[in-house]
């Protein structure tokens, strides 16, 4: 036994990057997701509008994060702010004084209602949650788990793809064959993107069926998002089995790139909760993006020119993704194929 240990410690010792990964990444992650992990939202973004915007934004506490003001705004000016996602909170400044919530926020619509009223330092408004008004878990994570599954599909299983063909030693035939590395990704992907839609498409119906969710958006504009998605999710699979030698280390890679996704996407923890130092990384995040696109279209009808900027983030993080995983695959490819044209000469 005590030789069967010393031979296992020796074996961990040598794989220094398995190593790396079991003591850097749980601190990492605690440092991280301790700065996450909160549900109360300090500062909500709002718009007052109405004749009285201005008197009734100068009283708001600090916590009503008020970034439109509107004198000419009307109610439905507040509902299309919300709608649009440029405010959570949308006070009327008209009697009566009503204070509007989306719904599809629900840690930070709770937290605005916990502040609301007691808070406020002119009486008691009128408050009416818009989008999600019973506040439900189910309206509010079954879009999200869309983008989770795809991303465990797109990610995990696609970034065994090239490992695959490297330990079975098909990596050289690929070399020698007539064919880019553009034209090899392509041929990877498309199995998995197949996959992906069909999905996409189980999910969302039984989202819908059994849980009740409301679609009240347009579909071309949630296809036209999960379809980007999936480019941006598969060509990180790409890229991470471009990165790995065996498919134990491209499943650490990918799992390691699926934990921040899930809990740093707004998926979970509101993105206005988290501090600037850690927001960051979730605009790097395709599922950050997605679940703007899904729940804004399943909840709130958004239109497709609000969600421009969710769209060009997708479609570039597709694009460097992609790219990068070409650019590896191309470095991949070009040792084995020198060495398949020097095999004839060797042999003469």
């Amino acid at each position: 036994m005590q030789a069967m240990i010393r031979k296992e410690f020796r074996q961990l010792r040598r794989d220094r990057r398995t190593l790396a990964l079991m003591i850097v990444v749980p601190l990492l992650l605690l440092v991280v997701f301790g700065y996450v992990a909160r549900f109360d939202v300090k500062e909500i973004p709002t718009a007052v509008v109405g004749v009285q915007a201005e008197a009734v934004a100068a009283l708001l506490p600090e916590t009503f994060d008020v970034r439109i003001v509107d004198r000419a705004g009307s109610r439905a000016t507040a509902e299309d702010l919300l709608r649009r996602s440029r405010a959570i909170i949308g006070v009327v400044a008209e009697p009566p004084l009503t204070i509007l919530v989306d719904g599809s926020e629900m840690f930070a619509a709770q937290s605005a209602l916990r502040r609301t009223g007691s808070a406020l330092p002119f009486g008691e408004p009128q408050v009416e949650i818009l989008f999600n008004p019973d506040l439900s878990t189910a309206a509010i994570m079954v879009p999200a788990l869309i983008g989770m599954v795809l991303t465990a599909v797109g990610t995990v299983i696609t970034s065994l793809g090239v490992v695959r063909e490297r330990q079975e030693g098909t990596l050289e035939q690929l070399a020698v064959m007539p064919l880019r590395p553009r034209d090899v990704i392509v041929g990877k992907i498309a199995p998995y993107f197949l996959v992906g839609v069909i999905d996409m498409a189980v999910i969302t119906a039984a989202g819908l069926l059994l849980f009740d969710v409301p679609f009240r958006g347009s579909w071309l504009v949630f296809i036209a998002g999960a379809v980007l998605f999936l480019l941006a999710v598969l060509g990180m699979g790409v890229l991470i089995s471009t990165l790995s030698q065996t498919q134990g280390e491209a499943i650490q890679l990918a799992i390691m790139t699926m934990l921040p996704q899930v809990m740093l996407s707004g998926m979970i923890f509101p993105l206005t909760s988290m501090p600037w130092g850690v927001r960051w990384i979730s605009y790097l995040l395709p599922l950050t993006y997605f679940i703007q696109i899904v729940r804004g279209v399943f909840l709130k009808a958004t239109p497709i020119d609000a969600l421009g900027i969710p769209f060009l983030a997708l479609a570039l993080l597709a694009a460097v993704v992609l790219s990068l995983a070409i650019l590896r695959f191309r470095r991949d490819l070009a040792p084995s194929g020198r060495r398949a044209a020097e095999a004839p000469g060797a042999a003469a």
